[in-house]
């Protein structure tokens, strides 16, 4: 059914499109196949006729929300006709800067690695129809370095659909501290990239909140669930925000903790005090957020928390947790 509906709503855009003069839903009617085959005479000619106006009501509508712009016009005659003029749908010409062209080029990269080259260079097509020059490479690079966003993980293509289509989806999890999967089910709203790893925003079902995930920790296949969402999507979905939160980076208070001289490298550089206490030890001041227990538990034995009370016994727990299986 929605095949056979776009292929009428194309035939009637072309029949506006293509012709001079207006054209009268007398004539329209006749000149449509798909309006030939479903109102025939012989089905009853009044019935016929208000089935006709109500579907062509439809599908002009329709297409009016879909951006062609049709006039009204009616003859001397007082007959009513349709018609589609063409400079009155055709685009502007497209004319791209060299940061433009670049993030375009981009984009189209990031599509292209995630299985979806056809509709990347599709879509290229159609702006260079448009009026992009052809001079403008979006491909490419238009500096010394060239900006690479990477796509490796597999749940990323059914990801993005489901994205777009507002599809609920299942799959598997595996938490950074846990050592098995737990399956989530999430109605998801948006896709990101933040330093090299793709993260998905939405709302975890079971927990009843919003959810990000990594899609690199997301184990098996990504599965459709054909039902409606239950929470209202966001207008805004700060991904960047929400991971860097989580990753300590936005923090309003310090953690003191102790650690073995040589070692948390990646700790010092975050560090905003480093005081040497002898006996293979350094005392250091770092930024406390929302996640900074599970980075400490990383490096093992070679860490001490000192304060605050509370992410030390989280920091405990976790060791707790790991050292049971």
């Amino acid at each position: 059914m929605a095949i056979a509906k776009a292929e009428r709503l194309m035939n009637l855009a072309l029949c506006l499109l293509g012709t001079r003069r207006p054209l009268s839903k007398r004539e329209l009617r006749e000149s449509i196949e798909a309006y030939v085959e479903a109102f025939r005479p012989d089905k009853g000619a009044a019935a016929a006729d208000d089935s006709f106006n109500r579907m062509f009501e439809r599908d002009k509508d329709d297409l009016r929300e879909l951006g062609l712009v049709i006039e009204t016009v009616e003859n001397i005659d007082g007959e009513v006709g349709y018609l589609a003029r063409r400079d009155s749908n055709r685009l502007p010409p497209i004319t791209l800067d060299a940061e433009e062209a670049a993030a375009l080029g981009l984009a189209a990269k990031v599509w292209q690695q995630a299985r979806l080259a056809g509709a990347a260079s599709g879509a290229l097509q159609k702006l260079r129809a448009a009026g992009l020059p052809e001079d403008v490479d979006p491909y490419e690079p238009h500096g010394a370095l060239e900006p690479r966003i990477p796509v490796h993980e597999a749940a990323f293509e059914p990801l993005m659909l489901a994205c777009r289509d507002r599809r609920p989806v299942v799959f598997d999890y595996r938490k950074a501290t846990a050592v098995h999967p737990e399956t989530r089910n999430v109605e998801p709203w948006a896709l990101e990239c933040w330093r090299g790893h793709w993260y998905l925003a939405g709302w975890d079902r079971e927990r009843g909140a919003e959810r990000v995930f990594r899609l690199s920790r997301i184990t098996g296949r990504v599965r459709s669930r054909g039902t409606a969402f239950t929470a209202p999507v966001p207008d805004v979905v700060t991904v960047r925000e929400t991971v860097a939160g989580w990753a300590g980076e936005i923090a309003d208070r310090s953690a003191l903790i102790r650690l073995r001289s040589g070692a948390g490298y990646p700790l010092r550089a975050k560090a905003t005090v480093v005081r040497e206490l002898g006996d293979g030890w350094d005392e250091l001041e770092i930024p406390y957020g929302h996640g900074l227990d599970a980075w400490l538990v990383e490096f093992g034995p070679d860490v001490v928390v000192l304060e605050p009370a509370e992410l030390r016994a989280d920091v405990v727990d976790r060791l707790r947790a790991v050292a049971k299986g």
